[in-house]
């Protein structure tokens, strides 16, 4: 300013700053002049400002820049980005807490899920354990009943064993009654014929006395003879034409029914086993010497096979009380009752060594057997002599008594008594006088029967001479 007088006027500069938000005001006031004269000259100012930034407020003050309480330094902001920076690791932390919690509540979902279904398989477990618990139960409640179920059974078993050894014992002493009786009637029969003056007594065989410990046991007793009843006796010396049509014929006869194979003729049946068949049927054989072909039922279920079957009775449907030359050539049904025929028989057993198999069936089903050692004939020069070995089985030996005998016919008698004993026994057989077996007798059904000779299918050794024998067989097979 120069000494020229000047008005004053008021300049107000005004500074707003704003700072968060704040707004501050800074105002400088100039008191204004008292009006010019006009007389007198203006004067003029300059003012030269340099450029640069305000950065601060622009007081203009008389007593100077006041503190300011509200001003934000540098340092506040420090501490404010500090406090944020922690407050943003506070975050972090607790983001990664609350991540961790997240999967523990999951763990602990899939802990509750696993403990349910745990619940439910105890639960499970339990219904079945309980189950089982009371099957057991049940299962100890039957196995109780059947144990009482045996043991009653048992004691009946014991009692029924008891009763049927007492009947066993009564029957064998009825048994021998009975023989004693069949002897008395034939001696008081003698008596009545002498009295009666009458003329001499025919001589008749002895009655077997044997009567075993054990005769198997039937409750009745019969008369029932076999079927075929035709044509039974033939004066001695006549010729008879079998009723039943034998397939043994001198020429090679027609291939015959029933047969199991082609193969063949073999020389036995140990060899037709041998061959590698192995069931029970008929065969054609062919013996060694011998043109003439025959038709032979061959046993293979019956220690180990092999057993070429002379005889069979089982049900008396043919007729066994025949003449020399039905019993030389064979008559019957092979595959069922039959006679193999004495010639071929002899044929087979020259040969080599075979051994010989008797089969006897009682009508309690029960079977025994007599084997032996060795068993050939001799020509029928010699009247088809019997050569037998020694015995074992358990049927009892009722046949070496007729070993070294010939065989006998109704027409024509070979045996030891003064009479015929195949008249007697009906049938043909190696008699000696007459003997204390008769396999080829009369087929009685039942058991015990009652006849005035002892002509019934009997072995002595088992059952005595009046119990007839439901079946039996003769087999022979080459020695081991």
């Amino acid at each position: 300013m120069t000494g020229n007088s000047c008005c004053l006027a008021t300049l107000t500069y005004r500074l707003v700053r704003s700072d968060h938000g704040r707004t501050k005001e800074y105002s400088l006031h100039r008191t204004k002049r008292a009006p010019q004269d006009p007389d007198v000259k203006k004067c003029s100012y300059t003012f030269l400002v340099p450029e640069q930034r305000i950065t601060g407020p622009i007081c203009a003050s008389a007593t100077g820049p006041q503190p300011d309480k509200d001003r934000v330094t540098r340092m506040d902001i420090a501490d404010v980005r500090e406090v944020l920076n922690k407050q943003r690791r506070e975050i972090e932390t607790l983001q990664l807490v609350v991540d961790v919690d997240g999967n523990l509540v999951n763990e602990m979902k899939l802990l509750r899920k696993e403990s349910r279904n745990m619940n439910s398989r105890v639960t499970q477990l339990y219904m079945q354990l309980l189950h089982e618990i009371i099957r057991k139960r049940d299962n100890s409640l039957e196995l109780a009943q059947l144990e009482n179920r045996v043991l009653n059974v048992t004691s009946e078993m014991l009692r029924v064993a008891s009763r049927y050894k007492e009947l066993e014992a009564r029957f064998a002493v009825m048994a021998g009654v009975v023989n004693n009786q069949s002897i008395l009637i034939t001696a008081l029969e003698e008596q009545c014929l002498r009295t009666l003056g009458r003329g001499e007594v025919p001589v008749v065989p002895p009655l077997v006395q044997v009567v075993p410990q054990n005769i198997p046991v039937n409750n009745r007793f019969t008369n029932e003879i076999q079927r075929d009843h035709t044509n039974r006796a033939f004066p001695r010396g006549s010729r008879m034409d079998s009723p039943t049509a034998s397939p043994f014929g001198l020429n090679p006869p027609p291939p015959p029914q029933g047969t199991l194979t082609s193969d063949g003729p073999f020389r036995d049946c140990y060899q037709v086993r041998q061959a590698g068949h192995t069931t029970s049927g008929m065969y054609l054989l062919k013996t060694d010497g011998s043109d003439r072909l025959i038709q032979a039922w061959c046993e293979h279920g019956l220690d180990n096979g092999g057993w070429t079957v002379l005889q069979r009775r089982r049900d008396g449907s043919v007729n066994f009380f025949r003449n020399w030359e039905n019993y030389k050539r064979g008559f019957g049904n092979i595959d069922n009752e039959h006679w193999l025929g004495l010639d071929n028989i002899y044929n087979l057993g020259k040969q080599g060594d075979y051994k010989l198999m008797v089969e006897l069936e009682d009508w309690t089903g029960k079977k025994v057997y007599a084997e032996y050692s060795s068993f050939h004939l001799e020509s029928e020069s010699e009247g088809y002599r019997l050569r037998l070995g020694t015995y074992q089985g358990n049927a009892g030996d009722s046949l070496s008594s007729h070993n070294g005998k010939q065989f006998t016919t109704l027409d024509r008698d070979k045996d030891a008594f003064s009479g015929n004993c195949a008249h007697f026994h009906k049938g043909g057989w190696w008699y000696n006088a007459c003997g204390q077996t008769n396999l080829n007798g009369v087929w009685y059904s039942g058991g015990v029967y009652r006849s005035k000779f002892q002509d019934g299918i009997f072995w002595a050794e088992y059952g005595g001479g009046f119990y007839s024998l439901k079946s039996a067989r003769m087999m022979i097979r080459p020695i081991d």
